[in-house]
């Protein structure tokens, strides 16, 4: 199997994993909020959820065109330095004892750093090696969601180590008296994972080229034909992503909050949330090795096919079921890589724009799809919900079809030559 070799590829894919890792520790430590220091409704987990999607998604654009303009070394370096420390300083106010609102300020200005960083990554990971920009873009995402695998695993570890266990000791409600204990904790010492983002921003900053370096590669690489956005596709994509955002994105949302009602320690659903995205990031390499060879609108419509049984059984099922839903619904949703690759098609000559477009993109729609599937939960309980969201997906399998190919990368393939080797 192919494995890139540039060490620009593995700056920005180290990065992308330690980024990552600590945003999707988010599901698990509110549900952990919502069970040890203040309770919450399913509108305010998707809240908090969609306030950080919608944060790193509309900055995205902005600093895709700046990682165009400049190469992205101190936007990208910069960006997963502020994503850890924001996040940081959300869990030292969660656990002492802040308000909601003090806790999701700090959470939601984490998506800024995120924001910064992924258009960044995506355009280094498909320049690197062009010929092979599917393929890069899976491992690229491989070694994300690797970090969103881990993240809640780890997490929820340390979590379930860091709170009372009256109740495990004594039972949970006490017969006798007819009450349930209350349990407390503190969430601090997930702090100490912060440690991992110094040298992945150290390695980012000596990998990627110099602004001078870049600009110099740029201009020798001009575009051929004047720079445009192809309206109707894009509003065509944009439909197409948001429906498939709401199915893989409240997944990972709702899941450790409704496993929590179901009696789940902290370790165990966040071991879920980590076998969805671990199988999202190793299905996401074949189908970005496929997305070399064939049609990549096709392969995220049949991924979307397959998946949709599976959303509409998850919350019917427990035990070792959950695990297997979960896991072939991850799997099917490792083509971020083939949606990356169809925009930046769209846009020639632009890959850093087009990166920050579709990612914001993936991002919102996601942020809008928790504000959903948390109103219905509300509503209708998480069945009900679920089973919604699996007609949604289904609806958005076909869209994919509809959208044109795209054209043949040019400017990127110039650009990767004209930059210095180690890059």
């Amino acid at each position: 199997m192919y494995i890139p070799r540039k060490a620009r590829f593995w700056a920005v894919s180290l990065g992308h994993l330690v980024n990552d890792m600590f945003m999707s520790m988010r599901g698990v430590l509110l549900a952990f909020i919502n069970s040890f220091l203040w309770p919450m409704t399913g509108r305010e987990i998707g809240l908090a959820i969609s306030l950080v999607e919608l944060t790193g998604a509309i900055s995205q654009p902005f600093f895709g065109w700046l990682a165009d303009k400049t190469g992205g070394r101190l936007v990208g370096s910069l960006g997963i330095l502020w994503t850890v420390g924001f996040m940081s300083l959300a869990i030292v106010i969660a656990s002492a004892g802040g308000s909601y609102w003090l806790f999701v300020l700090p959470m939601a200005l984490a998506g800024l750093g995120s924001g910064a960083f992924h258009p960044v990554g995506a355009m280094h990971s498909t320049g690197s090696e062009p010929s092979r920009a599917a393929s890069n873009a899976a491992w690229f995402f491989l070694l994300g969601q690797l970090g969103l695998g881990i993240g809640p695993a780890l997490a929820g570890l340390i979590l379930t180590q860091t709170h009372t266990h009256t109740g495990d000791l004594l039972g949970q409600p006490f017969p006798a008296a007819g009450f349930r204990f209350i349990e407390t904790g503190t969430a601090v010492p997930v702090i100490a994972l912060a440690v991992l983002v110094f040298p992945a921003a150290f390695f980012m900053g000596r990998m990627l080229p110099t602004s001078g370096r870049h600009i110099s590669a740029a201009k020798s690489a001009a575009p051929a034909e004047p720079f445009h956005i192809p309206v109707l596709p894009f509003i065509m994509l944009i439909a197409a992503v948001a429906l498939r955002g709401v199915s893989q994105i409240s997944i990972v949302s709702f899941m450790p909050t409704i496993l929590q009602s179901k009696g789940w320690s902290p370790a165990d659903y966040g071991l879920l949330v980590s076998s969805f995205w671990i199988a999202s990031g190793f299905a996401g390499v074949l189908l970005g090795n496929l997305g070399d060879r064939f049609d990549s609108r096709r392969l995220i419509a049949l991924s979307l096919l397959i998946s949709a049984p599976c959303v509409y059984l998850i919350t019917e099922t427990n035990g070792a079921a959950i695990f297997l839903l979960a896991f072939i619904i991850g799997a099917m949703g490792g083509s971020h890589s083939l949606i990356v690759v169809l925009a930046q098609g769209l846009l020639p000559g632009r890959q850093g724009l087009a990166s920050g477009i579709i990612l914001g993109l993936i991002f919102a729609t996601g942020a809008l799809g928790n504000l959903l599937v948390g109103d219905l939960i509300d509503r209708f309980g998480a069945s009900s919900a679920f089973h919604i969201t699996a007609v949604i997906t289904i609806l958005g399998a076909g869209l994919w079809l509809f959208l044109p190919k795209a054209k043949p990368r040019v400017r990127s393939a110039e650009i990767s030559e004209a930059l210095p080797a180690k890059a």
